[in-house]
């Protein structure tokens, strides 16, 4: 099964991204050797890449794509942003220098959501001497957050992205003393390989919130968003597209996707009582919804990551009986996923010029073997 598989994906494969993959595959295997820094191949070698429809089943689940970036693969959906998606999106994007940060302070949410840890600043003045240190304790996805490849597994089968057994990782506090000294098993498809790699090229912004609640040309009144952010709703790919078109944006291979859907708006208009509250409540918010059209849109446009200010991306929770996104975008595809990214000064900036496309550059923690990491994510005009 697995060599009728991989036969099918050799036209999708080229050469020196298979080069690759053997390098990858023999540095993984020596601790001796620091672990591998997955790169990118040329755009070249990405011309024909499947349509959804076209991936293969993994058991009982459709679209399967670690073939389609190499049996040893470490950076996903990653390998789209080859040098020159990163050196093209810098040249047409950066034209007046402006810049928007992406990432809401470390410190909110005060009380995080799915029982995550409250973060943890401590500051400390070392006294006698004028200098002061900061010590930080954070769940790395209590606030603005990449949600990497050891987050989200296939849950009814046990592994994470590549096949790689849940039961293969180590957890723990596992010191490392020598950054050319790392177990392979420790290291294998941590964030410390988006890290390295970066995740950076052109940025495009659906500001759904802006396209449902902009003042009409007949009474220069604003409309009521036609749905609760922190309510359990799916947003459709008739909806995605109908806001491109109205923004003028035209998708391309490579691009990271970000979709402003409003919770944070909503957080900052919130009484303290109603955000503290959401900590306690199950919970239920706004999302892109889990259907197989949703899948061809996002894969078939071949988006480089997709990122929301939503706490979870999807609808939540998914309805009865159907998987969440995560499994597919996460342990099928290798797609990073963002939540909570901060997008209200970027909704204005791109209203205000018109531009709906940017300049993202993004460089999460090296955190060795993470599965997750705060984004480091700015937008540049």
């Amino acid at each position: 099964m697995a060599t009728k598989r991989l036969s099918k994906f050799l036209t999708w494969i080229s050469p020196s991204s298979k080069a690759n993959d053997d390098k990858k595959s023999n540095s993984s295997t020596q601790p001796s050797e620091a672990p591998a820094t997955a790169t990118a191949p040329s755009v070249k070698d990405w011309p024909n890449l499947p349509n959804f429809d076209d991936l293969p089943m993994f058991k009982n689940m459709r679209g399967c794509a670690w073939e389609v970036w190499g049996k040893n693969d470490q950076l996903g959906t990653i390998n789209l942003l080859t040098d020159e998606v990163v050196k093209r999106a810098a040249a047409e994007e950066i034209i007046t220098g402006t810049t928007v940060s992406l990432n809401w302070p470390l410190q909110f949410p005060s009380k995080p959501l799915f029982g995550r840890k409250s973060p943890e600043v401590k500051m400390i003045l070392k006294s006698p001497r004028v200098v002061r240190d900061d010590e930080i304790h954070i769940n790395t996805q209590s606030g603005t957050q990449w949600d990497g490849l050891r987050h989200f597994g296939l849950q009814e089968h046990g592994v994470f992205y590549n096949n790689t057994p849940q039961d293969s990782m180590v957890v723990g506090i596992v010191p490392i003393h020598d950054p050319l000294v790392v177990d392979p098993s420790l290291a294998h498809i941590g964030i410390q390989n988006w890290a390295n790699h970066g995740i950076c090229g052109r940025g495009v912004l659906l500001d759904i919130v802006r396209y449902y609640t902009a003042e009409s040309a007949s009474t220069t009144m604003f409309k009521k968003l036609p749905y609760d952010p922190w309510t359990t709703h799916g947003l459709t790919v008739t909806e995605l597209e109908a806001c491109a078109q109205r923004q003028g944006v035209k998708f391309r291979q490579g691009d990271i996707l970000i979709l402003r859907v409003g919770f944070i708006l909503k957080y900052h208009n919130a009484t303290q009582e109603e955000r503290d509250a959401l900590a306690g409540r199950p919970e239920t918010f706004a999302g892109i919804e889990q259907s197989e059209d949703m899948k061809r849109f996002l894969w078939d446009n071949h988006f480089a990551a997709v990122a929301s200010d939503q706490p979870a991306l999807e609808r939540w929770p998914t309805p009865e009986h159907t998987p969440h996104m995560h499994q597919t975008l996460l342990g099928l595809w290798g797609m990073p996923i963002g939540e909570m990214f901060d997008l209200e000064k970027l909704s204005e900036v791109c209203a205000r010029t018109g531009r709906y496309t940017f300049f993202f550059s993004s460089w999460p923690l090296a955190i060795i073997g993470g599965c997750a990491s705060p984004p480091n994510a700015a937008a540049y005009f």
